[in-house]
């Protein structure tokens, strides 16, 4: 069976991150043939344009697990009514040099939970431009804005049974739009 890597970008550091959570609770509902992979960021310096030719260790390893996907998954809170400051970051440092960017052709999916009733709309939006101009074929709908309410997650971190159809539908069109988009 063939095994399509997808690479998991949560947009937040944060310890006990509402979308790391969620990121690990739709890894979960993921079909066989696919192996999801988190990609940190931590690591990664401020982009700097600067270091276009010298590139660091972190942006180099960061670029090849990019390379190595079939596909991303990002799962991003909103900041400011857009994206985390560390997700812009990340996105800059895989992109450049002009011309050698990892993200180029590869199929996204964007989602996001937050504990406002619009959950990450906003950072979804903005997001989709920037991968637009990556050349990401990103998928358009289904789209979740989820807030996180009681009953969301299961004990053991799953998703609960009142959203599970709705989640199980956006992962398999996920995993549908990266069959076919893949390179």
């Amino acid at each position: 069976m063939a095994k399509y890597e997808i690479g998991v970008i949560v947009g937040s550091l944060r310890r006990d991150s509402f979308n790391a959570k969620l990121a690990n609770a739709l890894i979960k509902l993921g079909p066989a043939d696919f192996n999801f992979k988190h990609l940190s960021m931590s690591d990664l310096p401020l982009y700097n344009q600067d270091n276009d030719n010298n590139m660091s260790e972190a942006v180099k390893k960061f670029k090849d697990e990019i390379k190595n996907c079939a596909g991303l998954l990002f799962v991003t809170p909103e900041y400011n009514r857009s994206i985390p400051g560390v997700l812009k970051n990340a996105l800059d440092c895989a992109s450049r040099p002009y011309g050698q960017s990892a993200w180029q052709g590869k199929p996204a999916g964007v989602i996001g939970i937050s504990v406002g009733t619009i959950g990450t709309a906003l950072a979804q939006q903005h997001l989709r431009n920037v991968l637009a101009y990556l050349d990401m074929p990103t998928m358009g709908q289904p789209e979740a804005f989820l807030q996180n309410t009681d009953g969301l997650f299961e004990s053991d971190g799953s998703i609960g049974a009142k959203s599970k159809e709705f989640l199980q539908k956006w992962m398999d069109s996920f995993t549908g739009w990266v069959k076919k988009h893949s390179q």
